[in-house]
């Protein structure tokens, strides 16, 4: 297990994850929003974003975050040894991401270092498609899309690890050797 890629829908907490788990394997993080959002929440071209997955995992060993799958999927999975798909429930996902928010919005704090993104009342809840109702409008969609690409033969030489609840997804966790 050396290139891993954590997915799972809107406010899953990946990014959380998947800092523990570099953490643990002694591998760098990448995080594709970090990678994706530019300032003023500006979305970078998709040959720019694609050029930076690109190099990012490039590398012997990583730990990614993100889904992103009609842009670098084919990237990502393709570099990756192993998956790990936090498939948590539409309720605690949405507790979860509106605790995330309410959070951030408390202590504005900058999202991505450089851009300047942070969330407020108004990005969260009052833009044309906030967060917390495209998370419960794509959940189902997601989770359906996510057993189709790992049902292709291209993602076969992936070790897939499905967690239902935090607590099994700890619980594996916590069994990764430290490197």
């Amino acid at each position: 297990m050396a290139r891993v890629a954590v997915v799972g829908t809107t406010g899953s907490g990946k990014t959380t994850y998947s800092r523990s788990l570099a953490a643990r394997l002694g591998v760098p993080h990448i995080e594709l929003d970090a990678l994706l959002w530019e300032p003023h929440w500006t979305v970078a071209d998709p040959e720019v974003f694609r050029a930076r997955v690109d190099a990012a995992t490039s590398g012997p060993a990583w730990v990614s975050d993100g889904n992103y799958t009609s842009l670098v999927r084919d990237l990502v999975w393709a570099r990756a040894d192993t998956l790990v798909w936090l498939d948590f429930s539409l309720p605690l996902v949405v507790w979860r991401l509106l605790r995330r928010i309410v959070e951030r919005i408390r202590t504005g704090e900058e999202l991505w270092l450089g851009t300047g993104n942070r969330e407020t009342v108004r990005n969260a809840f009052f833009q044309r498609d906030p967060l917390l109702l495209f998370a419960i409008r794509t959940h189902r969609r997601r989770r359906r899309r996510f057993v189709e690409a790992l049902a292709r033969p291209a993602s076969a030489h992936l070790a897939v690890h499905r967690f239902g609840s935090p607590r099994e997804a700890e619980r594996w966790l916590a069994s990764v050797e430290h490197s």
